[in-house]
Parts: C-alpha cells; sequence; structure tokens
C-alpha cells in the first residue's frame, strides 16, 4: 500500500500516529515486531561539506533507499533564527541544499523545505542562507515555503506519557517521506539539541507549553514524529549561548556530518562533541526508553 494509502486508511481507524516512518500497531499487521536491528550511523569528515552528505548517505545505500520517484519530500532544516551560517545555530545550506539535489536525482515529485520558525521567518530563512542556497538549484520541483498556521492539526500521540496531543504541520504528516536536518549544538534548557529536539520545527501551537516537562515531551514528540531519515550537521557546532548563539566566539568548526535513521544513535553520538555522554540528557533516555532508538554507544556501527 503507498503511503500516503496507508496513511489514510489509519486515519480512518482512529490509528493515526505519525509522519515520517509511522508507528503500526501489531494488531494491523498481524504479527509481533520484529527485533531492532544494529542501528547504522555514516560519518564523514572534510571541508567540502556536499560530499560530506553525498558520502554518509552513500553509506547508507544512496537517497534511493530512502526516496522513491514520484514521492513528495518534506525537509526539514533547523533555520529557526535569524543569523548568518557561520554562528552555527542553523544548519548549514550547503548541507541542506545537497540533500535536497540527492532528492530530486532520485526521483522526488515536488521537495519542500520547511521549517516552523522562532524568529521570523522571512528573516530566519533569508539570512540563514538556506533559502538562497535551496532556490539557487533552480528546479520547479523544489519549493522553500513559509509556515501557515492554518496547517497544523491536532493529533493524538499514542502511548505518550504527557504529551498526549499536540499540533502537527499536514505537510508533513501527509508528506512521503520526511527528511530532518537539524544542526548540533547548545541549548539552554535541554542542554544541546540534535535530531530529538529538532522536531519542535515540525509543531505549532504555543511552544512555550512544550518546555514544561521539556524531555518527556521531545520523548513524546517523536513517537509521533518519524522522519526517514536525519542528516545531523556538524560542520559548525554552537557550544554555548544557544539554541540562537550569535557570537564567534561560541562557534566551533568540527566539519563533520552523520547520516542515520536512528535520531537516539545519532543524538547519542553527537553528545561527544561537547564532552557530554548519552545519560546526561534526559531526552535521549526517555526516548531510548520509549522504543525510538539506542542510547548505548558499544551497540552503533560507525561506517
Amino acid at each position: 500500500m503507498h503511503r500516503r494509502d496507508f496513511f489514510k486508511y489509519m486515519a480512518a481507524l482512529g490509528l493515526m500516529t505519525g509522519a515520517g516512518r509511522l508507528v503500526v500497531p501489531e494488531e494491523v499487521w498481524g504479527m509481533a515486531p520484529l527485533a531492532a536491528p544494529q542501528p547504522l550511523v555514516a560519518k564523514a569528515e572534510g571541508t567540502n561539506y556536499a560530499n560530506l552528505v553525498g558520502d554518509t548517505i552513500q553509506a547508507l545505500g544512496g537517497m534511493k533507499k530512502f526516496v522513491n520517484a514520484g514521492e513528495v519530500v518534506v525537509v526539514k532544516p533547523n533555520m529557526a533564527w535569524d543569523r548568518t551560517p557561520e554562528l552555527a545555530a542553523n544548519a548549514n545550506p550547503e548541507v541542506v541544499r545537497k540533500v535536497v539535489e540527492l532528492c530530486l536525482e532520485a526521483g522526488a515529485k515536488q521537495v519542500k523545505v520547511l521549517d516552523n520558525t522562532c524568529h521570523d521567518a522571512r528573516k530566519a530563512y533569508a539570512n540563514s542562507g538556506i533559502k538562497a542556497a535551496v532556490e539557487a538549484i533552480k528546479d520547479p520541483r523544489v519549493v522553500v515555503p513559509y509556515v501557515d498556521d492554518r496547517r497544523f492539526v491536532e493529533v493524538n500521540i499514542e502511548k505518550a506519557k504527557a504529551l498526549k496531543k499536540w499540533y502537527f504541520y499536514k505537510d508533513i504528516l501527509e508528506a512521503d517521506r520526511f527528511i530532518n536536518i537539524p544542526i548540533a549544538k547548545n541549548h539552554s534548557e535541554a542542554r544541546l539539541t540534535m535530531c530529538l529536539k529538532n522536531m519542535m520545527g515540525a509543531i505549532g501551537g504555543w511552544r512555550g507549553r512544550i518546555h514544561v516537562g521539556l524531555h518527556q515531551n521531545i520523548a513524546d514528540l517523536n513517537l509521533l514524529l518519524r522522519p526517514d531519515l536525519h542528516v545531523l550537521d556538524a560542520t559548525r557546532i554552537l557550544l554555548k549561548n544557544g539554541p540562537s548563539g550569535g557570537r564567534l566566539e561560541d562557534v566551533a568548526v568540527k566539519n563533520l556530518v552523520f547520516a542515520g535513521t536512528d535520531p537516539v544513535a545519532l543524538d547519542s553520538l553527537g553528545t561527544g562533541l561537547f564532552g557530554m555522554k548519552p545519560e546526561d540528557l534526559g531526552y535521549i533516555i526517555k526516548s531510548h526508553q520509549a522504543g525510538r532508538g539506542e542510547m548505548d554507544l558499544s551497540k552503533i556501527k560507525i561506517v
């Protein structure tokens, strides 16, 4: 069954639970879930950031493993802040552009690049450099739309411990594929923000409410939001005064890109960039406990 048809089928049954890879109740398939395989994370280092993206995704099997011809793809980079690329508050424009190009090469029907920003959307899209970098591809299949508040829909979150329902962006829920591009950086409340925390840009409503019980709420959001692919940008990282930053002295150049399908594994590895461990972040622990991925570094395969 095509993903969009399956999504409608699940909604009709009252079992709609997310974007990207859907969480499917066992009774729908009539069988118990298989044991999770060892998570695979691809890592590349260098100064040609487009090549790093290509190398990591190729190591995972290539973009055609994640995007099929004729599909609609939503790419959600972190571009929430009115900051220029060197300040490491948003994903690197070169990283985002390369992901989009690979989606097009895989035959995507349309690629939407969007984020529900914290600063003014027009300033954030422009000064992040992402809007210009993506539009420079000059392909009619690519759009960089601003988020429309009317397109958030309330959805129940199955098996959530705290956040039982919330408002999610319809374009993400209905997309055939969902790709997450966070940047690794300091966060004043969550300590760090990477793959799991970047899902805040996919929701609406009063997001200040999410910061009450933040770590459990992040874990609950990720029960529903399940990107098909995560590309973690660590070309530059923000060491302090995150998430918005604003000072070059807070930035460290790492020239790294990570990619994988397990957000917990990626975030767990990312903690090492900041001299931390996975167990230092409550949302990593809670997401692992909820079955969203592996936090034991010894069980993660790096290529």
